[in-house]
């Protein structure tokens, strides 16, 4: 029997962060569905997580997991092929430390990712996008700092993680102002910004003060902007915004809308599903093609761009019993 503890650790601790290059808030969510997964296999075996054996995750126990976590915790099924391709990607790392357990890990790896209906994405128009930027009191330090970050966020298209991981030298505003950020995989990008965004970083520049952090966004105590605090943000402008935008009243918007925003606006001026994605930083086109879904100008080009076929026409000819009651009605 091999011990799961050792493994999961090194998983976590070494092959994740260090040889894979993954990003501490990915190997947070890793570590999540496994809390999840080892809590559920340890109530079902009577047993301590800390005793837990890789034989003791066979398919039949991780499908019962994924069963819990549809009907017992309701989670969706986007959740559910999260926390499977979680389990996947940890027993590739297992296959080559213990292989007496391929075969029971081939039988992990057969189990499919359910298909489930894909909504479409929701994002904001350039008239609710102009009234959360103009929410904010630009009188005030924080004010400024608010839209600074909103505005940056939407006009580079910015994940919240790389939004809050902007550094202060990542950032030029000389000749081609332009931000540098950090995407996923640690891949970098270098994105171009309006001279209207470049506006709104100056002005958060000359009141940010000295502070002891190098990223760009900080609190009120200094300390670098966190996820929760640009969502805090984000909520409480549109929550104003909404006083004069009629649209955005009951309305829960969240950061990555902006990000969607911006894709969608891109996507319109471009009519180029790569440059979008080179853009957003996605590894992977097919990705991208989501918003082909959201944005209705390419399709209304497809059909003006095919001639219809003629048809014949004719008149509809009424039944004469159909014409009589008519005719019946009408002298009535």
């Amino acid at each position: 029997m091999t011990q799961l503890a050792p493994l999961i650790t090194s998983f976590l601790r070494e092959h994740m962060p260090h040889q894979r290059g993954y990003s501490p808030r990915s190997c947070e969510t890793y570590a999540f569905s496994f809390k999840l997964l080892f809590e559920f296999a340890a109530r079902r075996l009577v047993t301590r997580p800390s005793l837990l054996t890789i034989e003791d995750l066979d398919a039949t126990l991780v499908l019962a997991f994924l069963r819990h976590i549809e009907t017992e915790r309701g989670n969706g099924i986007t959740t559910r092929n999260v926390r499977l391709a979680a389990i996947k990607t940890f027993m590739r790392y297992v296959e080559y430390r213990v292989p007496s357990a391929l075969e029971q890990i081939a039988r992990i790896h057969a189990i499919p990712a359910k298909r489930h209906d894909q909504k479409l994405i929701q994002h904001l128009t350039i008239e609710e996008v102009r009234a959360i930027l103009n929410a904010p009191d630009l009188a005030t330090r924080s004010g400024v700092r608010d839209r600074a970050m909103m505005h940056l966020c939407f006009a580079a298209g910015l994940r919240v993680s790389e939004l809050v991981g902007v550094l202060t030298e990542n950032l030029s505003l000389q000749n081609g102002v332009s931000v540098m950020v950090q995407g996923k995989g640690r891949k970098e990008r270098c994105l171009p910004l309006w001279k209207e965004t470049a506006r709104d970083l100056r002005a958060w520049l000359s009141v940010r003060g000295t502070v002891r952090v190098p990223e760009l966004f900080v609190n009120a105590q200094g300390e670098p902007m966190s996820r929760a605090g640009f969502e805090y943000v984000l909520d409480k402008h549109v929550r104003k915004a909404a006083e004069t935008c009629a649209t955005l009243r009951s309305r829960n918007v969240s950061p990555h809308q902006l990000r969607h925003s911006c894709a969608v606006v891109m996507l319109q001026a471009t009519h180029d599903v790569r440059k979008v994605a080179l853009w957003l930083g996605h590894a992977d086109i097919r990705t991208t093609e989501v918003y082909l879904r959201m944005d209705p100008t390419e399709k209304l080009e497809a059909v003006e761009a095919v001639v219809p076929p003629e048809l014949r026409r004719g008149r509809f000819k009424a039944p004469d019993a159909l014409i009589a009651s008519l005719l019946s009605d009408k002298q009535g």
